[in-house]
């Protein structure tokens, strides 16, 4: 029995190499070991190796406490058999550059849906219009309630910082927030993702963020990144906010590009959105590419920036390093 219990269950975690966007793959390591060690795995079956040389290794970068079966989580890093950075790490990059200082909200916008990919509440038919369903309530107003809770509950037990959730503009659409510092913040996006594709299993259910899973006058799912550091926090001004924001603009094509596939079946100037080719910023206008909070102006220009353009399948990694790569441009 002493021995039983020195036993731990590891629950490891990395991105494949699918294209336009990474799945999450998981296996479980049992070790006694006290820190997780590095495994490897089968990247032939990844899209990561070729079959003649296909071991790839994981390497622990984030540890999180078990919500559900396995006593840890733990977030990898992905190398090549030669101990190399893999080419589908965007980890290592954004960890270059994003530190403690940057603060990020994930706003991760989804639908629920069955295994036909008909989102929860839609299988006899389209629903009636949206307006009744933003943060409704009842049983014609909302699908998918359990789980979202469910998923709320087992990452605050896992120690990411879910800051709220709410039904969203479409039936079976769902939000939560995610709010993290530095480099984790993008870590425990994805762990939070994870947890939620694993509890929906228990409810036969599956979890759709493309970011406009249903055409016609419906919202689109989104992953609006608010961003802030020490000095917009503190010592912010309008110019300062201004120039942020005219930076952006400057690079909105590669930020485009790093913001998630099939965006621009989402970014069309409607439902709450700017048009992909069109790049703009105001004050409580979301229906910018850049949104500043009207507390903003409000407290003296000090606070943080929305970017309302990332997909709700983008790469948290990408996304915080563009932002951050642009953001300090204008500091020079």
């Amino acid at each position: 029995m002493l021995g039983m219990k020195s036993i731990k269950r590891l629950e490891y975690i990395w991105l494949d190499g699918y294209h336009p966007e990474p799945s999450l793959r998981s296996k479980i390591k049992v070790t006694k070991d006290e820190t997780p060690p590095n495994w490897s795995f089968d990247g032939s079956s990844t899209q990561q190796a070729e079959g003649g040389s296909s071991d790839c290794l994981l390497l622990p970068v984030q540890t999180y406490d078990g919500p559900l079966y396995a006593d840890h989580l733990v977030l990898c890093e992905v190398q090549t058999g030669e101990h190399e950075t893999h080419i589908t790490n965007t980890r290592a990059a954004a960890a270059a550059v994003v530190t403690d200082e940057w603060w990020f909200g994930f706003e991760q916008e989804y639908f629920f849906t069955n295994r036909n990919g008909d989102p929860l509440g839609w299988e006899e038919g389209t629903p009636r219009p949206q307006g009744d369903y933003y943060c409704g309530v009842g049983t014609l107003n909302v699908e998918g309630r359990e789980i979202s809770e469910v998923h709320l509950e087992a990452c605050l037990e896992a120690g990411i910082e879910i800051t709220g959730t709410n039904a969203e503009v479409a039936l079976g659409q769902w939000e939560y927030q995610c709010f993290g510092k530095g480099i984790k913040a993008a870590d425990d996006l994805w762990v939070s993702r994870y947890l939620l594709y694993k509890i929906a299993e228990d409810y036969d259910v599956c979890v759709n963020i493309h970011p406009k899973p249903k055409t016609g006058d419906w919202n689109g799912s989104g992953m609006h990144a608010n961003f802030s550091n020490d000095e917009m926090r503190t010592r912010g001004t309008e110019k300062l906010c201004t120039s942020i924001c005219e930076k952006l603009g400057k690079v909105h094509k590669e930020g485009i590009e790093a913001y998630g596939s099939d965006n621009d079946m989402r970014l069309t100037g409607l439902h709450e959105t700017q048009s992909i080719d069109q790049f703009s910023y105001g004050i409580s206008d979301r229906g910018a590419s850049i949104r500043i909070p009207v507390t903003v102006p409000e407290d003296g220009w000090v606070g943080r920036l929305e970017d309302r353009r990332p997909a709700s399948n983008g790469d948290p990694y990408k996304i915080g390093a563009v932002i951050i790569s642009t953001t300090k441009a204008s500091y020079n």
